[in-house]
């Protein structure tokens, strides 16, 4: 079959990396003069690697996409880094049962059954009856009121804002099942790793198109096709057998304006937040313990997660630079959201100058990356409204970040859906 794939992150390359190994003809078409998606990356004059614009790394149980790197021959570094939380002006590391015990900030009780409760949280198997649940209802009455508002209560309204009271959990559960102590990431960066998986696409003499958007996808009794709009502003219509879409929805809406009313309207029920990420290149560390990744245990914290990644991966590879994100979610509406880089550090500097008073000393330069959707709400009895990868048009498939569940958002999940839509359209 003559397949086409629109979207070259982590489930595009999969599932074209899967159909052409089965002996499938598959073109991916990107509108980014880059492979990855949401983990993109950038680089640097005099950096070895690259680096997302959006912090990025792997559990060590995350299968799939651990495979397909092996599949592919791409090394993996494997490495335990330091996970803190920061609490009334103080970081503490927060990343086993011991440390959670040694927690001063609440009483020996509290700290026993918050860690008995996250315990059999993380390895209950059944996540299928926590769906109907609401986290924020139901963990202050499993861990007591006070642990909860001190630690998990500013992380979910730092997260989501005004849907943290919408959250099932099945997505609580999911971060803590998932989680593990040591953490993986691919050697040379995340769009390294993305590049390989395009090389291993056109060795098996696939197409991989970059700086070419998809305007429209259409359908046909037989077949489908796609109008695309190459780099000078060339339009082109392709006839195809199948078509692959792994834009988020909305996307998919606008290039299939011919969807029928019901299905639009059950992909616009659908929600989601974007991110940013100020990302600061510093002469010096920023955690002089060693911390790669803080959690901001504050609701009035401008900013979500502080993470040093070259805490996690030796600066070497960066020119002894040291790069810290700034995290944050928010919706596209938000006026944090379209703010310049400028007026983010001076809205973040107080608090950063809380944790090291003297980073601006150090600041190399810095830079505001946006991703419009970056994290769907997952609200209780998910599975009712998520959609399927069949869509209402003939032969045209629908592979996304919103069909993750009830894990999180991750390359590890593109790379899963990736292979599910791929054995699909085999199939039909």
């Amino acid at each position: 079959m003559k397949i086409a794939i629109i979207g070259a992150g982590f489930t595009g390359l999969t599932s074209a990396f899967r159909l052409q190994q089965s002996g499938h003809e598959v073109s991916v078409f990107e509108k980014e003069s880059k492979p990855g998606g949401l983990a993109i990356g950038v680089e640097e004059k005099d950096w070895e690697w690259s680096l997302e614009e959006h912090y990025h790394h792997w559990f060590t149980n995350d299968a799939d996409i651990l495979g397909l790197a092996n599949d592919i021959g791409h090394k993996i570094i494997v490495k335990r880094p330091k996970t803190s939380s920061f609490v009334e002006g103080k970081i503490f590391q927060f990343d086993s049962p011991k440390s959670i015990l040694l927690f001063p900030k609440l009483s020996i009780a509290d700290r026993i059954r918050m860690g008995i409760v996250l315990g059999m949280i993380k390895y209950n198997p059944f996540w299928k009856p926590l769906e109907k649940l609401n986290a924020s209802r139901l963990l202050p009455k499993l861990m007591g009121r006070k642990a909860y508002e001190m630690i998990w209560e500013p992380l979910f309204i730092n997260k989501f804002g005004d849907f943290a009271g919408d959250v099932s959990m099945a997505w609580f559960w999911a971060r803590l099942s998932k989680r593990t102590p040591f953490l993986a990431y691919p050697e040379g960066g995340f769009l390294k790793f993305a590049e390989a998986i395009v090389k291993k696409i056109r060795d098996l003499k696939g197409e991989v198109l970059f700086d070419t958007e998809t305007i429209s996808v259409k359908d046909g009794e037989k077949h489908a096709s796609v109008i695309i709009k190459k780099r000078g502003g060339r339009e082109e219509k392709i006839v195809f057998d199948k078509v692959i879409v792994t834009l988020p929805s909305g996307l998919f809406l606008r290039v299939a304006p011919q969807l029928p009313q019901g299905y639009k309207e059950s992909l616009q029920r659908l929600k989601g937040i974007g991110a940013t990420n100020l990302v600061l290149r510093l002469k010096k560390q920023f955690f002089e313990d060693g911390t790669y990744w803080l959690s901001i245990c504050d609701k009035d914290s401008p900013v979500m997660a502080i993470v040093e990644h070259t805490n996690f991966m030796d600066s070497k590879h960066y020119n002894n630079e040291h790069l810290v994100y700034l995290g944050n979610y928010l919706p596209v509406d938000d006026k944090n959201y379209s703010t310049s880089k400028e007026r983010l550090l001076e809205l973040y500097d107080p608090y950063l100058k809380k944790i090291n008073k003297d980073y601006k000393k150090n600041l190399i330069e810095y830079k505001l990356f946006k991703a419009p959707f970056a994290q769907p709400i997952i609200p209780a009895n998910y599975s009712r409204i998520i959609p399927p990868h069949t869509t209402p048009i003939k032969n045209v498939f629908l592979a996304n970040i919103e069909q993750v569940y009830p894990w999180d958002r991750g390359t590890n999940y593109a790379v899963e859906v990736g292979k599910r839509v791929a054995d699909l359209v085999t199939k039909k």
